[in-house]
Formats: structure tokens, sequence, C-alpha cells
């Protein structure tokens, strides 16, 4: 039987666990802190760690240091219901095996154990890691897929891998691009970031590439280009399904051979930069459609990250609300507080504008609390002004209720299906359904 220990401070966890992984066959070493941790530690090395990270005063991390001193070989798997950017990056530096995020299938666990045990790394190939190099993020979130982002980010960071970044607007696109930078071998030279909607097909090229004086009408100087300007560092492409046809093949020339050619000019330039790219449409349907290159499309799917709309985890709200809230009160001298109701309305509307409505409308609840508390009624009354009217005369409230009753509609009436659909529980559809004047639904 191989030899586990288990380091969780929750004893139903602990017990459930533990049992599961000796039906397994694995003869488990079941300890509740880091000293048991420890001792055990000193005393023998095990081939496989499983530890939770926030346990008491030492965490997870010191039980990984102390797990890979004994045995470098050994596969330590941390968990934690509290995960972030910041962990995941410690964790993985460190040099854990994996990460997982409460609550998960025990099912997932052994999957990685069994990974683990048929992953062993000779000793030479072992690196020495310094798990206290700092670490740069503004990520804010503790859901199980957004801690497989983290992981994504920490394993491919270091590299000069191109990343594609896919997601709906204000999810975080720029975000994950930035610390993709920030904690890369290129940290210290320039990020720019583009974003090709905004540019007119006959000045992109002219933006990333250069040009030289009499290159075109107005050129009366040398320019510089956004790749040459980012020597040794970043360029983040962002919307990059939106760059015209014409210019799509330019831009995988430069992607394959690091080489541009100023619009004007006859002499190529070797640039060293790495690219990251973002998009909110599906670049796949695109191809199909005639509207982006096959060949693009296979050049930018080296690393994909899809980034999940906050309607899929509702469980980081709390965390993303309470972050923008400190920060807005520090920036107004505010004192506002969330209160226990319109947290709740805070978490149980569906976001179609994601994070960043998210942000801008706790800034408008700070600024305008009334006796510095933010209830129920407050954030009912900010969703339903504050989007500027579209031709249809739609706010976001208005779309989120069509929502609703579409799904409701779709559901044959059914409150507790619509739910599911809807991604909510009943009670909050409920809610919702007395709220929005929909009982006839």
């Amino acid at each position: 039987m191989t030899p586990l220990l288990l380091v969780e401070d929750d004893p139903a966890v602990r017990s459930t666990i533990s049992t599961f992984l000796e039906l397994e066959g694995y003869a488990v070493d079941a300890v509740s802190s880091t000293r048991e941790a420890m001792e055990r530690l000193a005393g023998s090395p095990y081939p496989i760690v499983v530890s939770d990270i926030y346990i008491d005063q030492r965490t997870g991390i010191d039980v990984l240091n102390a797990a890979r001193a004994a045995d470098p070989r050994s596969a330590v798997i941390l968990m934690s219901a509290r995960g972030s950017m910041e962990t995941v990056m410690a964790a993985t530096r460190g040099g854990a095996f994996d990460y997982l995020a409460k609550p998960f299938e025990l099912d997932s666990l052994l999957e990685i154990i069994r990974r683990a045990e048929n992953a062993a790394v000779p000793d030479e190939e072992d690196e020495d890691i310094d798990p206290e190099e700092p670490l740069v993020t503004e990520m804010i979130g503790s859901s199980a897929n957004l801690v497989e982002i983290y992981k994504t980010i920490s394993r491919v960071a270091p590299t000069d891998a191109l990343v594609l970044i896919e997601g709906e607007t204000g999810t975080g696109k720029e975000l994950i691009a930035h610390m993709l930078h920030a904690n890369s071998l290129r940290a210290e030279k320039p990020f720019l970031p583009v974003d090709c909607a905004s540019l007119a097909p006959t000045l992109i090229e002219s933006e990333l590439f250069g040009a030289v004086r009499g290159a075109f009408t107005g050129a009366d100087r040398d320019r510089q280009g956004v790749f040459e300007a980012a020597s040794g560092g970043t360029v983040f492409l962002d919307e990059i399904g939106e760059i015209d046809l014409n210019f799509q093949l330019k831009l995988l020339r430069f992607m394959q051979e690091k080489e541009i050619r100023p619009l004007g000019s006859s002499k190529p330039k070797k640039v060293d930069v790495r690219i990251l790219a973002a998009t909110n449409r599906n670049l796949r349907r695109m191809v199909e459609e005639g509207k982006f290159r096959e060949d693009l499309w296979y050049r930018l799917d080296v690393v994909r990250i899809e980034v999940p709309p906050l309607r899929e985890r509702r469980g980081d709200v709390p965390l993303l609300a309470g972050a923008f809230l400190k920060r807005y009160n520090a920036r107004y001298g505010m004192e506002a507080r969330l209160t226990e109701s319109g947290m709740r309305a805070l978490e149980e509307y569906t976001w179609p504008g994601n994070v960043r409505q998210l942000q801008h409308m706790v800034e408008r609840l700070v600024i305008l609390a009334p006796g510095g508390r933010i209830t129920e009624d407050a954030v009912d009354d900010a969703i339903r002004s504050s989007s500027p009217r579209e031709q249809s005369g739609e706010t976001l409230a208005d779309t989120e209720m069509e929502q609703i009753r579409k799904v409701l509609a779709a559901a044959g009436g059914n409150k507790s299906r619509a739910a599911r659909i809807l991604g909510i529980e009943r009670k909050t559809l409920y809610r919702k359904i007395e709220r929005m004047g929909l009982g006839g639904s």
C-alpha cells in the first residue's frame, strides 16, 4: 500500500478523505495540524502528501516545503476553499504537484494522486525554487474555475508561449494578460496593450509595425510601432477577432518570423516580443464563416484561457464586492457598508456586464449610499438605472427580466427547472419574479 500523509484540520473532511483513500488502497496517515505534519515528515518522507492550505498558525505551504525538504520527489497536493492567485503561484513555485479548490469530487482527488504516482521525477531533474519570490496579482476570486485559471497562469507565465484569452466583455481578460506579463521573465520590460477594435484597418499596420517618414500623407517623421517599442516585453492584442483579414496574414508572418517591416521601409527589423491576445468572439466560428484565417487561428491556439462570466462564479461576488467597497471607500473618504440584504441582492443579479459592471455598481453605491448603508433597495434601484438606455430603450435590468421570462417559458412555467437553468437557487428566482412583477409567468 502506498503511504500517504493527509493534513486537514476539519474532522469531517479529514475522515471522509481518509476513508475514501484507504478503500482505494492507500495507507493514510491523517493529522489535523501542521505541527503533527512536521513531526511525521521529520520521521519519514512520504511519496504523496495531501494538505489543506489554511490550517493553523502555519499553512500548507509550510507543509509543502517540509515535504520537499524531506524528499524532493514527494508529490504534494494542496487544497483550499479560499484559493487565490497568490496561493496558487506560491504552491506552483514551491513545487506542488497540483492544487484543488474545495469543494471537490473525491474522484478528482484520486485522479490527481494516481497521476502523481505515474509522474515520479528523478532527483537530478528537480530544481530549487524560491517560494518567497514576490507574486504580482490583482485577480480576486476563489471559485474552482478561477483557480484553474490561476494554475494555468502560474505554469505558462514564465514561458514565451502565445496565450489566447477568451471571455465576455468585462470578465478581466486584460487583467489576466497583465498577470501573465508581471509573473514572466519579461516583467521588467514594457507591457503594451493594443485595442484592435478601435483601430481602422488602414492604421493598424503602422500602429504595430511603425512607419518611416513619407510613408503616407502626414508621416513627417519616422514612427516606432508598438512591437518595436515593446522590445523585450509583451504586446497584448485585445479583441484580435476585429483585425481585418488582409492584415491577418501580415500578423501571422510576424508571429512566425519575429520580424517587422515598417511602412515605407525596405529593411526588415528583428523584434523580440511576447504576444498575448484576447477576444470576446468565437474565433473558431469566424474561421468557419471565412472571417478569420484558419492558419492564424492555429498559431494563436497554443495556450487558451477561457474566462468564465461572473454569473458562473457567483461565489466570488462577495469577495469582489468587498474589495471594490474597500477601494472606493478609501478613494472617496466614505464609510459605506453593505447590509446582508444588499450583498444578497448583488449575489442574485446575473451581471451581464460581468466584473466591470459590478465594479462600477459598487462605486456608484458607495457614492450614493444614504447614511453609509447599502441595502437591497439601494442595489435594486442602482441596477434599474445603472446602464444608459440603448436604442431599444432597455436597461440591464430589463435584459435580466427578459432572460428570466424566456427561461420560464422554456421550462413550461416550472420554477425549479428554470432556477437550475439560470444557475440560481429557487428561492432567489421567486424573489426576482416577485420583484419584477412576473408572478403570472
